[in-house]
């Protein structure tokens, strides 16, 4: 039996940083023009032995990404090789899964996850691993995400678009595994690694990740900056090993009656950078660029050198800051990204610097790090001549003011309790399985609102776009969470949340979000106690100010097409349980020939139907809209209105008698017209069409009624289009 590695006995700066080679593509020119159409590769999820601990401790069994580098040998490892592209030049990747062996992690059926073979859920007394349940550890289902990626859905790495060894089985989104990436967006550091339902915690952990660097030849920044051995890309892990050189992961939940395996948040006693536990890295006397990446499941890191040197912060997730900041300390969440300057030129000869960490964990109220999580890598300054940096112009990028021109959308984070802690995370009160909720239009402009209510920070990864942080602020989160509870019941939710204002609960003034933060971000932290304001774009990042509108698609690729996208929390342990939801964006305006133009809106809601218990009695519905014109604007006239659904169904009593009963919802909708295709006295007709009509089943139990607490016997699902089109007036 396998006994836990003492993170003491581990040797710190004995391993050598690796930095992970570059994989090569096949370019494929335009045979008259000779211009490069498409960088294609081919990688490989795969199994192997890579030394992460010191050369006298054994090779570790992991998981990797596998393909040609620029050597043109075929290499794999943990981080896999990068992705070296090109903006303009879109990549293509068949992305192979040869993962045939069980999972050597704790897979757990009790939450909702890939499950390729269909096992059915256990029941308690559950089965210790090792070895756990079979029929969950193999196959080993992968679906690979580029993270911050502008990428069609069916590209995105959905995760329900998994599959396994040979493509044998697939998810219920797969529907092929040659992604592609356009390369449209500004150049930053993006990352790459699994994202399967439910699992993504234990395959990232396993190895799955790697960096994919997307650069700008005409950018006039870049040649300003360190390139090549000057430019080294960093992703900082923490893990557990036993003695044997294995990973160790916790086995036994923190509800082990509920989930026998999965626990809140996976906290490594060792620090891993590009693969290898506590490295040092050689550095002459000059100025390196180091893109840092938080690659952890739950670990945040406040990073800050041992000699109290400062450094330079020049970019985030999205790209190049507005302009570069000088800093003492950078503290990241997981999946966040920095690109920053460390400056050795004035440093002496054989100093050794150590990049420390002194964020609690949990973040924000946990344990503060030890003599082992305080410490990151070290920096040895070598005997070379001082080669003075660069000056760095005053501005580096231009980041556009983005003005909301949809109603704002209020969210909320949630922890459902067990005896021993979380059972579950929630995002709005609502599981993974429930209707989509999300549903931006493209070219839309948006602020979503997260009050959290929970006691963590969330870094809310939001896919598909960049987007900005507007401000966070103070407030009374135990009231407004009593509130809210009252409002919409225990969650999970039965029903469609019902939002609750802020504004009420609210403390103090806005903060402005950090210097750092003012960019491009697709991955953000919700602070415990505050509400956090994001400002989303479902526009390409490098459309000027104003020029986005609702309904018009300025992507290269049609973003409404496929699975759809998720949001999320990054806390990849929440997000297998179940802090995850899909998002679907839509395109509201459909230009029909003159003289009307139309625009649609999805909307979508469900109903609870409560005992006494349906038996074979059958269910009637009707339904009404009603709109009206809310406002029209120099640009656009909006209508907005609800589609009101009656449902009738007569329910049997023990006794016998029979006894009639309705059901009325509101669901609300808004559609948004050019302005100049729409005048104040045009007149306008509604029509709808179901897309989805879902009824379930005949006296099973969905759960408790959000308000009576009684058995829900009965639930109605339903989805519509609504369609507004608007008639020029004749004169």
């Amino acid at each position: 039996m396998t006994k836990p590695l003492d993170p003491n006995l581990i040797p710190k700066y004995v391993n050598e940083l690796v930095v992970p080679p570059v994989f090569k593509p096949t370019v494929v020119k335009d045979p008259t023009t000779g211009e490069e159409i498409s960088h294609n590769y081919t990688v490989s999820a795969t199994e192997l032995k890579q030394q992460l601990l010191p050369r006298r401790f054994p090779k570790t069994p992991v998981w990797g990404y596998e393909g040609i580098i620029e050597d043109g040998t075929c290499f794999s490892s943990t981080p896999g090789p990068t992705f070296d592209a090109v903006k303009g030049i879109p990549v293509n990747v068949q992305w192979v899964n040869n993962i045939t062996g069980p999972s050597f992690l704790p897979v757990d059926p009790t939450l909702h996850w890939a499950n390729p073979n269909n096992m059915p859920t256990p029941e308690p007394p559950f089965q210790p691993f090792p070895p756990g349940y079979p029929l969950a550890q193999s196959p080993v289902p992968i679906s690979t995400h580029l993270h911050g990626g502008e990428t069609r859905s069916d590209s995105d790495g959905n995760p329900e678009a998994w599959f396994t060894a040979g493509e044998e089985k697939t998810g219920l989104a797969f529907t092929k595994s040659r992604f592609t990436y356009p390369n449209q967006q500004e150049p930053t550091t993006l990352w790459y690694h699994d994202h399967t339902l439910g699992i993504t915690r234990l395959n990232v952990v396993a190895g799955l990740a790697g960096f994919y660097l997307l650069r700008d030849p005409n950018s006039e920044i870049e040649p300003l900056l360190p390139s090549g051995p000057f430019e080294i890309p960093i992703v900082i892990q923490d893990r557990s090993f036993n003695e044997d050189g294995s990973l160790l992961f916790p086995n036994e939940g923190n509800n082990p009656n509920i989930h026998p395996y999965w626990i809140p948040d996976f906290l490594g006693n060792a620090i891993m950078v590009n693969g290898k536990v506590w490295p040092n890295v050689d550095v002459e006397r000059r100025q390196y660029r180091f893109r840092i990446l938080n690659g952890s499941n739950s670990r945040f890191y406040n990073l800050k050198l041992s000699n109290g040197q400062s450094f330079i912060q020049i970019g985030s997730d999205g790209g190049f800051l507005r302009c570069p900041l000088t800093m003492t300390e950078l503290l990241l969440g997981p999946a966040e990204r920095a690109d920053v300057l460390i400056d050795f030129s004035k440093v002496e000869p054989g100093t050794k610097i150590i990049f420390t960490n002194d964020a609690a964990a949990p973040f924000p109220a946990g344990d503060p790090p030890d003599d082992n999580t305080g410490q990151v890598m070290q920096f040895t300054v070598l005997d070379t001549a001082s080669v003075p940096p660069v000056t760095l112009p005053p501005i580096l990028n231009k980041i556009p003011i983005l003005i909301p021109d949809t109603p704002q959308k209020i969210l909320t984070l949630n922890a459902v309790l067990g005896r021993n802690g979380a059972r579950e995370l929630l995002l709005d009160g609502q599981r993974w399985e429930a209707p989509i909720s999300e549903l931006p239009t493209v070219g839309s402009t948006v602020d979503w609102v997260f009050a959290n209510v929970s006691r963590a920070t969330h870094p809310i990864h939001i896919h598909l776009i960049q987007f900005q942080i507007v401000s966070r602020q103070l407030f009374e989160s135990d009231r407004y969470l009593a509130d809210w509870l009252l409002l919409n019941g225990e969650p999970p939710l039965q029903h469609p949340t019902i939002p609750l204002p802020v504004e009420p609960y609210l403390i103090g003034k806005p903060m402005e979000p950090d210097l750092n933060e003012q960019g491009w971000k697709d991955t953000i932290r919700a602070n415990p106690n505050e509400v956090t304001r994001m400002r989303l774009r479902f526009t390409p990042q490098n459309v000027e100010s104003g020029d986005s509108k609702p309904g018009v698609n300025q992507f290269s690729f049609d973003p409404t097409v496929g699975p759809g996208y998720v949001w999320h929390c990054h806390i990849l342990d929440h997000e297998d349980n179940d802090m995850m939801r899909p998002m679907k964006v839509v395109s509201s305006t459909i230009i029909e020939n003159n003289p009307q133009t139309c625009c649609q809106v999805v909307v979508e809601g469900n109903t609870q139907l409560v005992p006494p218990a349906l038996k074979d009695a059958p269910i009637s519905q009707s339904k009404t809209i009603f709109a009206k014109i809310e406002k029209v604007c120099p640009e656009k006239v909006v209508i907005s209105g609800f589609l009101r659904k009656t449902i009738t169904y007569t329910a049997v009593l023990d006794s016998g008698v029979k006894e009639k009963n309705t059901v009325t919802d509101d669901l609300p909708f808004q559609c948004i017209n050019d302005r100049e295709d729409a005048n104040e006295n045009d007149s306008f007709m509604i029509t709808g069409s179901t897309v989805l009509c879902e009824v379930a089943a005949h006296t099973q139990n969905f759960g408790t009624h959000p308000v009576t607490n009684e058995q829900v016997a009965f639930k109605f699902v339903e989805k519509d289009i609504v369609k507004v089109c608007i008639r020029k007036s004749t004169p």
